[in-house]
């Protein structure tokens, strides 16, 4: 227990240092979030719906694909995984098994958020809420659900975007109470909406600085000392891989080589990054 991925995670966090967690779309850049340095990772939602459906994130991937897709990045990297739980998946059973299944993954951490099914991506306009209330009776659903395993749960709301930054920091609070270890404001798009929830959430609590808005101003530094103690980079490695792939095809189709396609591991950096020298030496030990 003491060297459990979400132990692992607590010892990053009362360290006092923000934590930052690139988001990982797949178990390929995971370990390149890894091997980059960085203490943990983010499974994002929207990265595993378009690594697994290449579709929006509409709430369109199930509790067991979100799982699988977890246990998946747990067996690839060493570092602390954070990964989006979505809803739940349905009432106080279907968040007990959710719970179960994280545990089981190996993941340190997971956050649960307040919206109606089907949910959204936090950026994405038409977001409904659920009662506050009742999201924070299933976040205590969550919190029994865990039992004497350790995992992290992270109470998140998507309220900032349809009721504003006080209802958004009103149910973060009560959330808190609900006992998460966590609280989580998304959909966070302006400086001034991070500030409001750093002066008005105390405790342990998330961000997610999303590339293309205003936040991206802030570095990791600027939240820490705003009380942040988690930054998420959902999107950062996806919207990177998705136009680096896009220029290479495009130079390929236009010169009918990839001679001209931009930066590129070699097959030898590749094979280093996949851990192939493992396997070779398992072969040679063990094999035929």
């Amino acid at each position: 227990m003491t060297d459990s991925p979400a132990a692992r995670l607590r010892g990053l966090l009362a360290s006092g240092e923000i934590v930052m967690a690139p988001g990982a779309p797949d178990s390929i850049s995971a370990r390149v979030i890894e091997q980059a340095g960085f203490p943990a990772l983010y499974m994002t939602g929207l990265g595993a719906t378009a690594s697994r459906l290449g579709t929006p994130d509409i709430g369109l991937l199930t509790q067991t694909e979100m799982t699988e897709h977890a246990r998946n990045m747990a067996r690839a990297v060493s570092i602390p995984i954070i990964a989006d739980a979505d809803t739940g998946y349905g009432g106080p059973s279907n968040i007990h098994r959710t719970v179960r299944e994280h545990v089981q993954a190996g993941v340190a951490a997971i956050h649960l958020e307040d919206q109606m099914a089907p949910k959204r991506c936090g950026q994405l306009a038409g977001i409904r809420l659920i009662d506050a209330e009742e999201n924070a009776r299933r976040l205590a659903c969550a919190v029994e659900a865990r039992g004497a395993d350790d995992l992290l749960i992270i109470g998140r709301t998507d309220a900032i975007g349809t009721l504003g930054p006080d209802e958004a920091v009103r149910r973060a609070r009560l959330y808190q109470q609900a006992g998460v270890d966590l609280v989580f404001v998304d959909g966070i798009k302006t400086v001034a909406e991070v500030e409001a929830v750093a002066r008005g959430v105390e405790g342990p609590k998330v961000v997610s600085i999303v590339d293309g808005n205003e936040t991206v101003k802030l570095t990791a530094g600027d939240l820490q000392a705003m009380g942040f103690s988690v930054v998420l980079y959902a999107v950062t490695a996806l919207f990177a891989a998705t136009r680096a792939v896009a220029d290479a095809m495009a130079a390929l189709k236009r010169d009918g080589t990839p001679a001209q396609a931009g930066p590129q591991h070699t097959y030898a950096e590749y094979c280093a990054l996949v851990d192939l020298p493992l396997h070779q030496g398992l072969d040679d030990r063990f094999g035929a």
